[in-house]
């Protein structure tokens, strides 16, 4: 996985952990299972309108909160291809690299990309290009170890195939 690309479903500042997949649902660990509830205290049509390969974009401090591994792992189930935000809580940036999900720090990009945008990824340049307005904007580009671990599908996967 080289690139994603998709539309974009915006939020704001400090998206926690319980928004992003609510505690009630944490007696399941089965990812298509978390799918089904992800984002749903924030935005309750977000699972019925997404679909495989869009982005999130959000500003600060996306992942706040917990330290659920839940979390990345519900965004990555329901098809998400790629968040992009300001910032991001360490925990959620770890765990999201951990189980395969790509992420992206760029401000420039969160703030200037509109909820329905069509963006594309560069995964090895970090390039962010909303098609719809034309903007290009520089984010962190992926070394190469992550970027095998993201196509692994995660930090076990990765493991488990050396």
């Amino acid at each position: 996985m080289k690139a994603a690309q998709g539309t974009v479903f915006k939020y704001g500042d400090n998206v926690d952990t319980d928004v992003i997949i609510p505690a009630r649902y944490l007696n399941s660990s089965d990812p298509k299972e978390l799918a089904t509830h992800c984002m749903e205290d924030i935005d309750k049509d977000f699972v019925k309108k997404v679909n495989e390969g869009d982005i999130i974009v959000a500003n600060k401090n996306f992942g706040c909160g917990s330290s659920r591994e839940h979390a990345p792992i519900a965004i990555k189930a329901a098809g998400v291809s790629c968040v992009i935000a300001e910032t991001f809580a360490r925990i959620f940036y770890r765990n999201a690299i951990n189980i395969g999900l790509p992420i992206i720090e760029c401000p420039e990009a969160a703030k200037a990309i509109s909820a329905g945008d069509e963006v594309k990824v560069d995964f090895d340049s970090g390039v962010i290009t909303n098609v719809t307005t034309g903007e290009s904007f520089q984010g962190q580009a992926f070394p190469e170890f992550m970027q095998k671990l993201i196509a692994c599908g995660g930090l076990v996967n990765y493991i488990n195939e050396k």
